[in-house]
């Protein structure tokens, strides 16, 4: 691995996202300068106090402008693109986004002489994959290759940790609604990977030119079904409900409506990525190869978990 020297410049697209956040603070506290690039700076500003005076820079950037894509990388020695959308609404497409947008980056990056590239894709991405997300993700991916060879591709599975809008959705589900929704059956896997785990994934990756044109699958160190991971929820939030087994093809059903609503907690095309495993494939380069022990779930969720329980904070006093 190589040392940061104090005036190397990375630039983070979607650095105000969820996993944005983390990765933030984890490259600031390795000393490098960041230049944190999103549609709307307003809601980027708070991370201007985890760096020092100066440190981390908020610029304006839409991927979908070749201008804005190039001003966001000038002088950077490396980048990081994590724009990415689970819903489509307006302009905002998968293949605009996942694709178009992701080439343009690498595109921009490779024209511009950054050294170093990290685009974040998903466990799932195939041109075969039966949902829009997947597919869009994958071509990402290929366009990302194809316009940056050298580019180091992470695909992790469900990324958790006290902001994610997977168990905090759930945990919010649990203390409105006596029942909650086993789509499929809940046989579907997933492997969970910790947010932080991923942020230090980055800031290694950065420095190790041994990294460069691998692809990484980001998985924890358990694989558990979808009605695993609602027990998990509920025994973090200390509630009961029922668990009701919901076939697929209702749930397509279900989605298809509540998919035209503007922010919907289940689209059809989120059901389609349910219908396959979200796991870490076999022989796959890991967190390990990196030398990362992947964090479990169950170590981090009572962290975060605790405002969705009865009494919140105070429930172990009350109960």
């Amino acid at each position: 691995m190589t040392a940061i020297s104090s005036t190397q410049l990375v630039t983070v697209f979607g650095g105000s996202g969820f996993l944005g956040r983390h990765i933030v603070r984890a490259l600031a506290n390795a000393g490098w300068r960041i230049r944190v690039a999103v549609r709307n700076t307003n809601t980027a500003h708070f991370l201007r106090p985890m760096g020092r005076v100066g440190q981390i820079q908020i610029v304006r950037a839409n991927i979908r402008d070749n201008d804005a894509v190039a001003a966001a990388l000038k002088d950077a020695h490396a980048a990081i693109n994590l724009v990415g959308i689970l819903f489509q609404t307006g302009s905002q497409r998968f293949d605009a986004i996942h694709a178009e947008g992701a080439e343009r980056i690498a595109s921009h990056a490779a024209e511009q002489g950054v050294s170093r590239l990290i685009h974040v894709s998903a466990i799932g991405a195939s041109k075969d994959s039966p949902a829009r997300y997947g597919r869009s993700k994958a071509e990402g991916e290929t366009r990302v290759r194809a316009a940056f060879p050298s580019a180091t591709i992470f695909r992790p599975s469900i990324v958790f940790g006290p902001e994610d809008n997977f168990f905090n959705k759930f945990g919010w589900l649990a203390r409105i609604s006596p029942i909650l929704p086993l789509i499929g059956g809940g046989k579907t896997r997933f492997q969970p990977v910790y947010v932080g785990n991923v942020a230090q994934a980055a800031t290694r990756v950065l420095v190790d030119p041994s990294t460069a044109g691998k692809t990484y699958e980001l998985g924890g160190p358990e694989v558990m079904t979808f009605k695993e991971i609602l027990e998990l929820v509920l025994k973090e939030t200390r509630r009961k409900r029922i668990l009701m087994p919901v076939p697929f093809g209702l749930a397509r059903l279900k989605a298809a409506f509540l998919g035209l609503l503007p922010n919907p907690l289940l689209t059809l095309d989120q059901v389609r990525m349910l219908e396959a495993d979200n796991v870490v494939g076999e022989g796959a380069l890991t967190l390990r190869d990196l030398g990362i022990v992947p964090t479990a779930a169950e170590a981090i969720l009572p962290s975060y978990l605790w405002r969705f329980r009865k009494h919140g904070q105070f429930e172990t006093a009350v109960s």
